[in-house]
């Protein structure tokens, strides 16, 4: 038969093992050819992208070539790999050897063409950047070259146009966690020490993550419990539901960190944005749960409490007010007179108290103070007894301890406008910075995005 008649023609005196050339000064020159199928893998970790790719290699072998005429016009014939020379083209950046199918033959054309098709499976190291995760788009690079010829004995070119293989998705698998966004290839010349130059081929593969899924289970589950601490802030603060409700938020982002720290990628170089993210959002979250113990310690009736500084009522019962547009600061100034008109009240009590010690306002209580006068002037007497001195000094510590009360119950009140002022006040910066972050990171992400 015609195919065993060539195949013994062209391989019974073949020398598989010299490059195939007459002149030993010819170059060999090789096109090579690369087509991504799909991504495997990116091992943000160890640095290494596992990529599965269809390569070509073309070459002119001088040895192989016969008159069509002659066996019966065949112009085209497989050959066994392992019989005809191969050029000893890899990859720089392998890192292991993958699972990558066995293909036995080669095409050889009648013009002593070669071509060598097979894929591979190509787990090469990749400088991989994850701070914009999960909007990140890695850039790795496959560069082909010949381990011992320089090259003046193998050169290196193109099979295909540049432009054709940028965009040629015809067999990639798009469906994973990666999408292809193109392929680039470039040409140069590589030495070491001043020796010979060896050829090189580069092929920049750019791939982009897909980010819904990392979107959803990651950012809108923070985003979420951030805008209920943002809500949190209008629970009452003299009550002490803001701060356990502060403190479950802040335990369940805990448990919300712990669950999430598997899905995001760990490297040794960096920490991804993300990460800063959450961090920023539990030292917000502290933040929150800071400002609502001081505002609740600072409410809290106590009876050993001073008065408001002067200073204090200006710049937070009038100034931040104003400032802060405060819808019911009538009601914090109205409340303000109420207890300087109580303050004031007192006085005059004290003043009048000199004169009329009690002014009754019930006729059973004008009986009692009637029975009071009549023993205070029976107890100027000389003979006046000691039972009635003594129900005069409990008399007076009662009301003494009346007034006390009411001076407290007013210094609490004060107490109480300052807190929720300045709650107000500490809510409003808050939010301002929480929004800032928002703004900034969302702008950020939508750059990269979009780029």
């Amino acid at each position: 038969p015609a195919l065993h008649r060539l195949s013994h023609h062209l391989l019974a005196h073949y020398q598989r093992g010299t490059r195939p050339v007459r002149d030993w000064r010819t170059t060999t020159n090789v096109a090579i050819d690369l087509m991504v199928y799909a991504i495997l893998s990116v091992d943000e970790k160890n640095q290494v992208l596992t990529t599965y790719i269809w390569y070509r290699q073309h070459w002119t072998d001088e040895f192989l070539k016969w008159d069509p005429a002659h066996f019966d016009n065949l112009t085209q014939i497989s050959l066994p790999v392992e019989s005809i020379w191969v050029p000893d083209i890899l990859i720089n950046e392998f890192v292991d050897v993958g699972k990558s199918p066995h293909v036995p033959y080669v095409y050889v054309s009648h013009h002593g063409e070669v071509q060598n098709l097979k894929p591979i499976q190509v787990m090469t190291a990749c400088s991989l950047d994850i701070y914009n995760f999960p909007f990140d788009v890695q850039n790795c690079s496959l560069t082909f070259t010949s381990w011992l010829h320089h090259i003046r004995d193998i050169n290196l070119s193109l099979w295909r146009q540049p432009e054709l293989v940028k965009f040629d998705r015809s067999v990639f698998m798009n469906q994973g966690e990666w999408e292809l966004l193109y392929v680039l290839s470039h040409f140069q010349e590589f030495s070491v020490k001043s020796s010979d130059s060896y050829a090189e081929m580069k092929f920049y593969v750019v791939i982009r993550r897909r980010p819904l899924f990392y979107t959803v289970s990651l950012l809108l589950p923070s985003i979420f419990l951030m805008v209920m601490d943002i809500v949190g802030f209008y629970l009452p603060p003299h009550s002490g539901e803001r701060v356990s409700f502060k403190i479950t938020l802040l335990l369940g982002y805990s448990v919300f960190l712990i669950i999430v720290s598997d899905t995001l990628p760990a490297t040794a170089v960096g920490t991804p944005l993300i990460g800063i993210y959450f961090v920023v959002c539990m030292a917000l979250l502290v933040i929150s749960l800071t400002e609502t113990i001081l505002i609740v310690r600072l409410v809290h009736k106590q009876d050993l409490q001073p008065h408001v500084p002067e200073w204090v009522k200006h710049l937070l019962l009038e100034r931040a007010t104003v400032l802060l547009c405060i819808w019911d600061r009538k009601k914090f100034s109205q409340s303000r007179m109420q207890s300087l008109d109580t303050s004031r009240q007192v006085e005059n009590n004290d003043s009048t108290a000199k004169l009329t010690p009690y002014v009754c306002e019930e006729p059973r209580e004008c009986g009692a103070v009637g029975g009071t006068r009549s023993a205070l002037a029976f107890a100027g007497r000389p003979e006046g007894s000691a039972a009635l001195q003594e129900v005069l000094r409990e008399t007076t510590a009662i009301r003494q301890l009346l007034e006390k009360r009411e001076e407290f119950r007013d210094v609490a009140r004060e107490w109480l406008q300052v807190g929720y002022v300045l709650d107000v006040l500490l809510f409003r910066v808050y939010l301002a910075a929480v929004l800032a972050y928002s703004i900034t990171l969302g702008t950020l992400w939508s750059v990269w995005r979009d780029a």
